[in-house]
């Protein structure tokens, strides 16, 4: 879970990373598939799941399109407050080829949301056990990784937007994969995102050595998300 300094989180996404969870295994569904399977290999701009929020709008999320929607993810991730997401140091065209390679994982996804047609937030979906943050604690059946990076917020929208939105993704990601828990893993630095996540009723898990951080790891059962106020109950 994630977004920006003012109480979101981010995270460093890199190739090498990348790389090294495409060599993991594990993590599949009774079904033999995992949980993001379904997503591999849609094209970008493919709609996943829409829905109407009380207090947002219309929630679109989308498959990552790598012509259209990196422009608008360049200018997030070089914006003041969203160092620990990692990326700003990269061009537009560094940015587009590290999510091309994303984009052909199996079970790694990049999505971006928006609300009323205006993009919102970058959503990045994951299966821990083909990542490294699975080596780093024991997988439970129906983990999912997710990193959400929050971008503007629309005019005129409330205070209190930002959480409400984080809510929403929150279902909008075990909805569309059958998650049960959602993993985070944050910088252990950025504590605004920790408070965030404790705010959303993530319970704090112990702090670990990652490829290019040191984490701690939050856990988010699902079932105490979803009934919050703010969380759509369906999507239409």
């Amino acid at each position: 879970m994630g977004g920006r300094a003012d109480g979101a989180r981010g995270d460093r996404l890199g190739a090498a990373r990348a790389r090294a969870a495409a060599r993991r295994g594990g993590g599949v569904t009774a079904a033999g598939r995992g949980l993001t399977s379904a997503w591999a290999g849609l094209p970008g701009g493919t709609v996943v799941d829409e829905r109407t929020v009380d207090g947002l709008g219309v929630l679109t999320t989308s498959v990552l399109d790598l012509d259209g929607d990196v422009p608008t993810l360049h200018a997030w991730c070089t914006a003041r407050g969203t160092e620990f997401w990692g990326l700003g140091h990269l061009t537009t065209d560094e940015l587009r080829e590290t999510y091309a390679f994303v984009d052909g994982l199996e079970h790694h996804h990049a999505l971006l949301s928006r609300v009323d047609g205006v993009p919102v937030a970058l959503v990045q979906v994951y299966e821990p056990a083909h990542d490294p943050v699975g080596e780093v604690y024991d997988v439970q059946p129906g983990d999912l990784g997710v990193h959400v990076l929050v971008g503007a917020r629309p005019p005129g929208r409330e205070r209190g937007f930002s959480q409400r939105l984080l809510l929403a993704l929150v279902r909008v990601a075990a909805e569309t994969t059958g998650a049960t828990r959602i993993v985070g893993e944050p910088d252990a630095r950025n504590t605004a995102m920790l408070r965030r996540a404790e705010q959303l009723g993530a319970v704090l898990g112990p702090e670990v050595e990652l490829p290019t951080k040191r984490a701690r790891l939050t856990f988010l059962e699902v079932a105490s998300a979803v009934g919050r106020r703010g969380v759509p109950a369906q999507s239409r």
